[in-house]
């Protein structure tokens, strides 16, 4: 597998050299390039074909968001990792259905998370990272995180916040399970108890709990509770 080719774009100096840094030390990373301007950047995509872009949100004349909404354009853009100090562009990344937005200062930790998105969209082909459809979400530390949604496995009403356990980690999002319902609807969630909303897709069994009950088990040995009413349901719709 050929190596990732990936552009930087931050119009702070030491933050671009940092950033290019940590992805050139990266596994799986080969050419990195770093400009310093959204109009450098275009110019760096027009001759060239990048594998990903990582894109810092706040930047004079052409901002980070304004430059995606321009890729767009392209035939065939390359994926964006937004980055940024701010979450304010969490909203607009997630329109513009961005791979990842990482928040200053950025972990290694978090940076090898989306370089492996990128990957992940390359090895996919065209359109990859449209499929992944992300949600923004808020984590535990108060950063906003893009969380794919085949990533999920289910959410747990909790008060006045709804938790959200998926392969990238641990959420918490404020609102009702039934808001998060709506916005996952046609994504193939399933309201199997009052408190919980589980993806289908991700889940491996349904196994009894005794006197009529069950619960729904999903990778990495984590069970949910069902509803009785649903039990029948779901039985016939995941194989054991």
């Amino acid at each position: 597998m050929n190596p990732l080719t990936l552009l930087a774009v931050d119009d702070e100096v030491p933050a671009l050299e940092d950033l290019a840094r940590m992805l050139r030390g990266m596994p799986g990373v080969g050419r990195v390039a770093a400009v310093s301007s959204g109009a450098e950047a275009l110019r760096a995509l027009a001759e060239r074909r990048y594998d990903g872009l990582f894109l810092d949100v706040r930047m004079p004349e052409l901002d980070g968001l304004e430059l995606a909404r321009v890729l767009k354009r392209f035939e065939n853009p390359p994926p964006v990792v937004f980055v940024s100090a701010y979450e304010t562009g969490a909203v607009g990344a997630f329109e513009l259905k961005a791979l990842d937005y990482l928040m200053k200062p950025v972990s290694r930790a978090r940076l090898a998370d989306a370089v492996a998105r990128v990957g992940q969209a390359r090895n996919g082909g065209a359109g990859a990272a449209e499929r992944r459809d992300p949600l923004a979400l808020t984590t535990a530390r108060g950063d906003t995180r893009l969380v794919a949604h085949d990533s999920i496995l289910y959410l747990q009403a909790q008060g006045d916040y709804v938790r959200i356990v998926a392969d990238d980690g641990r959420f918490l999002e404020r609102g009702t399970i039934s808001d998060l319902e709506r916005r996952l609807e046609g994504h193939g969630f399933v309201r199997v108890h009052r408190g919980f909303l589980a993806n289908l897709a991700r889940a491996e069994a349904v196994r009894p709990a005794g006197n009529g009950t069950a619960t729904l088990a999903f990778p990495g040995g984590s069970e949910i509770p069902i509803a009785r009413r649903k039990v029948a349901e779901l039985r016939r719709r995941i194989a054991p």
